[in-house]
């Protein structure tokens, strides 16, 4: 195993501890590292480059890549972190729903949100004494043709809270004000499988239907490029002769019906 990989997990890990202030053991695998959970965190996978295929297990986990953990270290630290050990908990009751501008919301999604932020056409934040704590980003309608006339579905696009911060209740407070704003048919939206097999969005009326395939990279440096057959593999791999091939887990479909 790359020493470079093997000691930039082993920070990791260091990192980790004395964050949630335990004891946590890297193990050594099959062409990949493990960080051994405890009463408070999850199984973490680790994978090198030059790993291309995600570990099977039936425990939940999470998966990241050296590239990802190369580009977003402090980020998914802090992600991982909050998942047991929260800086603040904020209530939505005690925040302000307000429509947010593109320039906001993007600049919100970089530093909180570990996927490429992306602008969608709605955008909703909260604001907890001016000070902006959580965020959702929406698509526009898109009519369904078996659906009457007027049935539009909207997919969130993106949420995330303030790193450090457990807002309770905001996402059911920002999907609320849009659907006061646009009467949505449906909202849909995808979990990534990496991070979580089994979506919380469940508690708030989503809907699971469907498990996506995992999407395929090609990883260059710490930039990733989506391909979807063997001719953009192909074309990649003419561009940049020295990346690596990924995989993630793939999304689960989440739907939460209203109309």
């Amino acid at each position: 195993m790359d020493p470079s990989f093997l000691n930039l997990a082993t920070q990791f890990k260091i990192r980790l501890e004395q964050a949630l202030e335990t004891s946590l053991k890297l193990q050594q695998l099959d062409g990949f590292l493990q960080i051994n959970p405890t009463e408070s965190t999850s199984l973490i996978l680790l994978y090198p480059y030059n790993k291309s295929v995600r570990h099977q297990t039936s425990t939940p986990c999470i998966h990241i890549d050296e590239d990802q953990l190369v580009a977003k270290f402090d980020l998914i630290l802090r992600r991982i972190v909050s998942k047991t050990k929260n800086e603040r908990r904020v209530y939505a009751r005690n925040t302000v729903v307000a429509r947010i501008d593109k320039k906001t919301s993007l600049q919100f999604l970089v530093e909180h949100h570990l996927q490429t932020a992306l602008p969608g056409k709605y955008r909703y934040g909260l604001y907890e004494q001016g000070e902006l704590v959580a965020v959702a980003i929406f698509s526009g309608g898109r009519r369904m043709l078996d659906r009457e006339e007027d049935y539009r579905s909207f997919e969130l696009l993106r949420f995330c809270n303030k790193s450090g911060f457990n807002v309770i209740g905001g996402l059911s407070k920002l999907i609320k004000a849009f659907r006061q704003d646009f009467s949505p048919g449906d909202i849909m939206t995808f979990t990534d499988r990496d991070w979580s097999q089994h979506s919380s969005l469940e508690k708030i009326g989503f809907v699971a239907k469907e498990i996506t395939a995992p999407i395929n990279f090609w990883i260059v440096g710490t930039t990733r490029y989506a391909y979807r057959n063997t001719a953009e593999l192909a074309t990649l791999k003419a561009r940049f002769p020295a990346g690596f091939s990924k995989e993630n887990m793939g999304s689960i479909k989440m739907i939460l019906y209203i109309k």
